[in-house]
């Protein structure tokens, strides 16, 4: 997953109840960094520092806004949407990091200037896009933006500026205005509100069993891990499984006791719905009918119709249709693959019914009988460094000739952070990359990328990217295996650093991964197919004791199970993604007040409404929706996978891992950002648009 930077931008200072003092030089963020491609200079940097730079830097921005939109001089493109380009510097530097750090590394004093900060941030972007001064400026360009002779970047900006305004409600009423301002306000403390509720929750809502017979099926090293965790929290002598971010836990595909399963995945299915200071329930309905009250006023039908306008899917029909389409062939698969599980629990005379919590567990018998392996036989072939290495790295060097090395100079948030320069075929360094890969208490869950630094030829900066993981740190000493899906999600997020890492555009507001969101995880998903790609498999999928390649008859189970399990996945990811758009396609009135009966009549009237696979995020503890940026577009990740399994293809097609093909990628689409439309470029790269069959074909949907 993408992870946006957050996105300020100034307010007056009585709104945002700034501080006079200028911000000292002593304060790390005062200028730009020194190091290397300013990179963030996390030793230096103090808790104590975030919020007098935000200060300062929504007071500089405030008054670069002003000098703007009170220019005596007619506007023109240069005084008014370049300015705007440039405003903001010490702004971005602190949001930048801050934003970032919020996620991967937050404490006590990040979460409280997180909640203080929300509304004020919220104000800052109201005070830029609902100033009437600025919006004409920007409009008299508009108008006659075909006779200013602006190149296509140029004139797209414009455009872009445009919309963005006229989208945040610039020309409400002033009485509309106000009422704009409140809703943005509330929600952006409310969204604040859910995403800290969900990870200490999260942390609230860990397993704890008494025995190691409990935990029957895993490791000795992870039980002893497990006491480990008990005994840090105060409990010596019991065991503490901690609870990942979605639905499924990972713990569910061994754990022999019923039990156990059962009482994990309640805890897990229970997350922000059972009462307690970290209920999420009355959050979210808050947060529906905030966002469906702000729909109407700026004139949408729903919360839905506003965001999906500015998709490349456009409008609610088209997102309701792929979903509507893929759910009963989804649905049927699963039920398939349950019955096969079911077979297996009444051979083993297991005297039960199938249910969520014996799913990943007997799934993995059934494609051991089917394909005669399971996926612990991989891992030890994916030890994270060589995986990282030999894998994604090689990759990246065979189809864009770009190069790395690590480097222990820079300073670091977290001592298990790596970084790496990244050179150009060329040689020359084209940017750094930050790896993040540990799972930690105070880290939010899932897998995503961000940027420290954007590259935008008009600012003169080149990327810094990172990526973050959530994989279970093992015992000093012992190797970081990763599962199947670990290594994948590797790959996955790399895809999304090198869209920032070749991003080469003149606007910062076109740099990298700002691109509609149900195009933005396309890249990421093309650069799982390397995974699996024989010459890169056999590069980095090595036994990490031997260094024996992964034998070939292994590698031919993995591909030829490649659509197993397709109807579960598909199915709980369809489940999640009606969820969302349910939820936002309400309009005011029509918010209900029980969340959990509201889910489960939505999933019922979609029929996905099957037992034994639940939504990959329920409703209280979807921070996708309703604390990250996909609030109506978790579809997205369906949408770009179409436009995936057609560019695989088309990699196929083309002789595969080949350098002409990288190179063609990377200049029609990995560059480009989003400075054209997101389908007009992926039909300059593929000279059509995509075709569904391939996605079809992938997740075994074809033939019903």
């Amino acid at each position: 997953m993408f992870r946006p930077k957050l996105l300020v931008i100034a307010a007056s200072l009585a709104v945002a109840g700034l501080a006079n003092a200028a911000l000292p030089a002593s304060n790390p963020f005062a200028a730009e960094s020194t190091l290397p491609l300013n990179y963030p200079a996390f030793d230096k940097i103090k808790n104590e520092d975030y919020g007098p730079a935000y200060e300062e830097g929504m007071k500089q921005q405030a008054a670069e806004i002003a000098k703007i939109a009170n220019n005596k001089a007619a506007p023109t493109f240069d005084n008014t949407i370049v300015a705007m380009e440039r405003s903001g510097r010490l702004l971005d530097r602190v949001s930048s990091v801050f934003g970032n750090l919020s996620g991967a590394n937050t404490n006590d004093a990040f979460e409280a200037l997180n909640r203080d900060l929300a509304p004020k941030l919220s104000a800052h972007s109201d005070a830029i896009r609902l100033n009437e001064k600025l919006y004409a400026r920007i409009k008299t360009l508009y108008d006659k933006r075909d006779k200013l002779k602006l190149d296509p970047e140029s004139k797209r900006l414009l455009e872009r500026y445009h919309t963005d305004f006229v989208r945040a409600g610039a020309k409400l009423t002033a009485a509309d205005k106000e009422k704009l301002k409140a809703y943005n306000s509330q929600l952006a403390a409310l969204s604040t509100t859910f995403s800290q509720n969900v990870l200490k929750e999260a942390n609230a809502s860990a397993l704890v069993v008494d025995t190691r017979e409990e935990l029957a099926g895993m490791s000795d090293k992870a039980i002893d891990a497990a006491a480990a965790a008990a005994k840090a929290k105060g409990m010596d002598g019991k065991f503490l499984i901690a609870i990942a971010n979605t639905t499924g836990q990972a713990p569910l595909e061994v754990l022999t006791n019923r039990t156990t399963r059962e009482r994990l995945l309640a805890s897990s299915l229970a997350r922000g719905s059972h009462g307690g200071d970290f209920d999420n329930r009355e959050v979210v309905l808050k947060i529906a009918k905030l966002r469906a009250e702000r729909a109407a006023l700026l004139g949408y039908s729903s919360h839905a119709a506003y965001q999906l306008e500015d998709q490349t899917a456009h409008d609610t029909d088209a997102v309701n249709k792929l979903l509507g389409e893929l759910s009963k062939p989804a649905v049927n698969n699963a039920r398939k693959e349950s019955a096969d599980i079911q077979a297996v629990i009444d051979a083993e005379k297991g005297g039960f019914a199938n249910a969520a919590q014996d799913w990943a567990f007997y799934t993995d018998k059934v494609r051991q009988a089917r394909y005669a392996f399971d996926q612990n036989q991989l891992k030890p072939y994916f030890e994270l460094d060589n995986v990282l290495k030999n894998g994604v790295f090689y990759a990246a060097t065979k189809v864009y000739g770009i190069t790395f090395k690590e480097r222990k100079d820079l300073p670091v948030y977290q001592p298990d952070v790596r970084v790496f320069d990244v050179f150009d075929a060329d040689g020359k360094q084209l940017a750094i990359f930050l790896g993040d890969f540990y799972a930690r208490s105070n880290k939010r869950g899932g897998a995503w990328m961000n940027a420290y630094v954007s590259q935008s030829k008009l600012l003169g900066t080149k990327p810094v990217v990172a990526n973050h993981l959530n994989i279970p740190k093992p015992a000093a000493g012992e190797p970081t295996l990763l599962t199947y899906d670990e290594a994948r999600t590797l790959f996955h997020e790399f895809g999304h650093a090198l869209h920032g890492m070749f991003s080469d555009v003149k606007y910062p507001r076109f740099a990298g991964t700002r691109v509609p969101r149900d195009f933005v995880e396309f890249p990421s998903q093309v650069n799982e197919m390397w995974m699996t790609w024989p010459e890169i498999l056999n590069n980095y999928a090595k036994h990490y004791q031997t260094g024996a390649p992964m034998p070939k008859e292994l590698l031919d189970k993995v591909q030829a199970s490649a659509k197993f399990n397709e109807g579960f996945r598909t199915t709980e990811y369809l489940a999640a993604s009606i969820l969302d758009q349910r939820w936002h396609q309400l309009p005011a009135d029509k918010i209900p007040t029980d969340v959990l009966g509201f889910e489960s009549s939505v999933l019922k009237d979609a029929g996905v409404d099957f037992a034994p696979v639940p939504p990959r995020y329920r409703t209280t503890y979807f921070s996708h929706v309703f604390a990250g940026g996909y609030s109506a577009g978790y579809y997205g990740y369906l949408w770009s996978e179409k436009l995936d399994a057609d560019t695989v293809e088309w990699f196929t097609e083309n002789g595969g891992m080949q350098r002409k093909n990288g190179d063609h990628f990377r200049k029609a689409l990995l560059s480009k950002g989003g400075t054209m439309d997101a389908m007009q470029m992926y039909r300059e790269f593929r000279g059509r648009d995509a075709k569904i069959d391939p996605l079809l074909e992938r997740r075994g949907l074809k033939a019903n």
